[in-house]
């Protein structure tokens, strides 16, 4: 195999669910293969460098092996070296409100109040 479809590879070592997600954010200008922005039917060949924006997070891999087809998560992990940062220590997480079980609808000043919350 010569190369392969970015859009395909980002699927198969499940770095994007669908591949019709990995093709949406190939046109989003969210991946880049060795510095410039790629198309969905950009090549990739063994030793590239892929640099992929995922769930807020810039990873950046390097092409070990090639592959078409989904695989399980252990042999994903070998088609790529991962040169990724690690995510910042103690970053905190969404603010998520809680209500009690069973305390039924939010009022109206309840409601406002987890706008407010969630920044809108």
């Amino acid at each position: 195999m010569e190369g392969t479809r970015v859009d395909a590879w980002l699927w198969a070592v499940r770095l994007f669910k669908s591949r019709s997600a990995a093709t949406t954010a190939c046109k989003g200008g969210h991946v880049k293969v060795n510095g410039s922005t790629a198309k969905a039917a950009t090549t990739l060949k063994v030793g590239d460098r892929v640099d992929a924006l995922v769930h807020g997070h810039r990873r950046s891999l390097e092409v070990v092996r090639l592959i078409e087809k989904r695989v399980g998560a252990p042999i994903a992990v070998d088609c790529y070296v991962d040169h990724s940062p690690p995510p910042p220590a103690g970053e905190p997480g969404p603010v998520v409100p809680v209500r009690d079980r069973g305390a039924g609808r939010p009022t109206k000043r309840e409601r406002r109040q987890i706008d407010r919350l969630r920044g809108r």
